[in-house]
């Protein structure tokens, strides 16, 4: 069997954990921050980790992950 490739999308967005979650930025914190309430942009730092639905989703394309 050859080896399964990584999507190149999903490799540069997602990081997976040693438990095996997935580990994203952020959403909405790419631009119009001037909208945002400070609290909002506060509680956006960093990164979380995805919900077990949204997880499923994303290892399919990491196959070694």
């Amino acid at each position: 069997m050859p080896k399964l490739k990584t999507k190149s999308g999903a490799k540069k967005r997602f990081k997976l954990t040693a438990s095996g979650k997935v580990k994203s930025s952020q959403a909405g914190k790419q631009h119009g921050m001037i909208k945002r309430t400070n609290k909002q942009i506060r509680n956006q730092r960093g990164t979380t980790v995805l919900s077990d639905q949204d997880a499923r989703i994303v290892k399919k394309f990491m196959p070694y992950g």
